[in-house]
């Protein structure tokens, strides 16, 4: 079996659900030397979190967005985590609910996703860094 793992920094990304499963591929080429194996992908964040969904119709991520924020929202008397602003708390919840990780197989050196499927990093914050992905490829 082999195991390869690489840390990575992705750019600050606005508010909002974005594909990233290129910056994935580009970063990790190792991914190319796995025939039948998984890729085990975790960010080390409490308030952005990763999902697999749609890839090709943006408004699919924009829905994501609007719908996250009508079920957990801003300004909630209730909240008492508010120290670093409106989003705080509410991101909290929303990495939660949505994961801190996926896993995709890997197949013949290439992820073995649906057509239509992408990896989203799911960003919670108004005015976030750049998120740190561990990414983990294992198999033969």
């Amino acid at each position: 079996m082999q195991v390869f793992q690489k840390q990575i920094t992705l750019i600050p990304f606005s508010r909002g659900f974005h594909l990233i499963t290129e910056d994935i591929l580009r970063a990790f080429p190792e991914i190319r030397h796995i025939q039948v194996g998984q890729l085990h992908v975790f960010i080390k964040h409490t308030s952005a979190s990763l999902t697999i969904n749609e890839n090709a119709d943006p408004t699919v991520r924009e829905d994501f967005e609007s719908h996250i924020n009508t079920m957990v929202p801003e300004n909630q008397s209730y909240y008492k985590h508010t120290y670093e602003g409106a989003d705080d708390m509410p991101a909290h919840i929303k990495s939660s609910l949505m994961g801190a990780s996926v896993q995709i197989p890997i197949t013949n050196g290439q992820l073995n996703m649906g057509i239509w499927q992408g990896v989203y990093l799911c960003e919670h914050r108004n005015r976030a860094c750049g998120r740190e992905l561990v990414l983990t490829a294992f198999g033969n």
